[in-house]
This record gives structure tokens, C-alpha cells and sequence, in this order.
């Protein structure tokens, strides 16, 4: 399929902007990293340990860019304050948090341990709460943020062997959509990005012919565009070997059972119209599907709900 023509738009720059990018030493954390830098960006690299890290802030430098490297484990609220205090000492801001940090423990759910399947738990999910929770406040009173989650296709769409990997990256969606709501009065603008690439998280599980189309770059473009100025909020943007999509969920229209038919057997009856996908939507938030379903009932109960539910 050729590209799609597109107007010229304003380059994306981040001048006298401050992002935080977590899971920065290696792989796509680095990429962005250092995209976001080229872009003009002031970047706290960080990595755990922060020795990984000083290599990338040593190759922003040497581009004539700003960087700090630390040492946060993403889990840990005492030393994420402590990154957040030194890039407000550095720079006197915090625009951009980059949720990228993360590990793998993959095996079957079977062969899982618990402790495994806690451990990922916590530093994809706990970890991106703990730094945005370290700069949701300064963000606020800013009047402006921009906040990525890194998802994956294996909490969307499920992957064997990944249950603790799938259900984290699932549940940062969960979060997006939250602080989306909570963040729109403030400026501050959440999504998630989605992403495939060649890192070591991919090495040995997928041939080298497509690991070569599977660029970082490409990936970091997707995410430098989630935190621009003009970046929409509550898109989960999927980016991989150069192609771009967007990851929403529908809600059908369903069916309103009689009272009779409210069983185990009923909804059985009526799964086909249930799940039927004509007339489906994508709802912005949960209370839309209560009022759908309260209006329903209503319907069939003759009930006068112009005052509200």
C-alpha cells in the first residue's frame, strides 16, 4: 500500500521542554532518549544503576544537547523523588514523562511463579505509577504535562507465555484512560504507546530479516509525536518496522432481556444480538456504558430519565 499524502505540518521541536524518559540505558528507552534530545529536549536518562544511562547522556552531549543521568529504580517513591528533585534543581521544570522501563519473566502461566508474575507487576505497572505520581503535582500547577505509558499487543490482544507481561501492560491502558480524565482540566495529556521493535526484549524470538525492519527510530517518531505539543490525550498508538495504528475498544449496542430472560439461559439465547458489532462505539468513559444500560431498562420500564440517572 503506497504512503498517503499528508499536508505539510510545523516540525515537532521541544525546545526548553524537560522529559523524564524511564528504561532509557538500552533499547527503545535509549531511542527515545535520544530522539526527544535531537528534537531539543532536556532529558533525564534513566536506567537502573544509571551506568548504561551515562553512556546515553554522554552521546546527547556530545551532540551539543542537555542530559542527567539517573539511577531510580522506577519502584521505589524515595528514589524517584530524588530523580524528579534533581531535574527541578537542574532545569526548574518537568514537562514530559516517558514510562518506558520494564523486564520480561516469561513463561507459561503453569510454569509461572508468583513472585515472577508480582516482580513484572511491579515495575511495569508500580513503576509507572510511582514516577507519575512524582510529577503528576508539578505538571498540575505547570498548567501543562505530557505522560506516556508503553503498552503492547500482549495486554491488547494476549501472547502464550506472557500473563504477567499482558495483564501489566493491560492494566497501564487501564491507567491511561484514568488520568486522562483526571489530567484534561490541567493541560496534562496521557496516552500509550504501543510499540515492536528490535531490542533485546525481541532477540531470539523473531527472525533476523524482520528484526532488521523493526528500527527503533521508527518507533520513537510514534512516541515523540505523543508528547508534542499538539499530541491528542487517551490514543494508544501502535508503532512497528515503520507502520502506525491505533489501538481503541468498541462497545456493542447489546440487547435489553426481558425480566424473564435475565438467567444464564437468556443471555445464552441472546448472545448473537449481545455481541452483535453493528451500531458499536467507542465509549470515553465507564459511566457511559451505565447510562446506556439504565436507559435500556428504562425504555422497557416507561421510566422518565430526562432528569438524569
Amino acid at each position: 500500500m503506497k504512503p498517503m499524502t499528508q499536508n505539510p505540518i510545523q516540525a515537532i521541536q521541544f525546545n526548553d521542554r524537560v522529559a523524564i524518559v524511564t528504561g532509557a540505558g538500552a533499547g527503545l528507552g535509549r531511542s527515545h532518549a535520544l530522539e526527544l534530545a535531537r528534537r531539543g529536549a532536556k532529558v533525564v536518562v534513566n536506567d537502573l544503576g544509571a551506568g548504561d544511562a551515562q553512556s546515553v547522556v554522554d552521546e546527547i552531549v556530545a551532540a551539543g544537547g542537555e542530559a542527567l543521568a539517573h539511577g531510580a529504580n522506577v519502584t521505589k517513591p524515595d528514589e524517584v523523588k530524588d530523580m524528579v528533585d534533581h531535574a527541578l534543581e537542574q532545569w526548574g521544570r518537568i514537562d514530559i514523562l516517558v514510562n518506558n522501563a520494564g523486564i520480561l519473566r516469561d513463561k507459561s502461566f503453569s510454569k509461572m511463579t508468583v513472585e515472577d508474575f508480582q516482580l513484572v507487576l511491579n515495575v511495569h505497572v508500580m513503576g509507572a505509577v510511582v514516577c507519575t505520581k512524582a510529577v503528576w503535582d508539578h505538571m498540575k500547577e505547570a498548567g501543562y504535562g505530557r505522560i506516556v505509558m508503553t503498552s503492547s499487543s500482549s495486554g491488547i490482544y494476549g501472547n502464550f507465555g506472557q500473563a504477567n507481561y499482558g495483564a501489566a501492560k493491560m492494566g497501564l491502558v487501564g491507567l491511561m484512560n484514568v488520568l486522562h480524565l483526571e489530567g484534561q482540566k490541567y493541560g496534562i495529556h496521557v496516552n500509550a504507546l504501543a510499540p515492536t521493535a528490535a531490542t533485546q526484549m525481541t532477540e531470539g524470538l523473531i527472525s533476523p530479516e524482520a528484526l532488521a525492519l523493526m528500527t527503533t527510530q521508527s518507533v520513537s517518531a510514534g512516541l515523540a509525536y505523543l508528547v508534542s505539543d499538539g499530541a491528542p490525550s487517551r490514543l494508544v498508538l501502535c508503532a512497528g518496522a515503520g507502520a502506525y495504528a491505533a489501538t481503541k475498544v468498541y462497545e456493542t449496542e447489546g440487547a435489553y432481556l426481558m425480566p424473564d430472560e435475565q438467567t444464564a439461559e437468556g443471555v445464552a439465547t441472546h448472545i448473537a444480538s449481545i455481541t452483535d458489532p453493528e451500531g458499536q462505539q467507542p465509549f470515553v468513559q465507564g459511566f457511559q456504558q451505565t447510562s446506556k444500560f439504565v436507559g435500556k431498562a428504562a425504555d422497557h420500564f416507561g421510566v422518565d430519565l430526562k432528569g438524569g440517572l
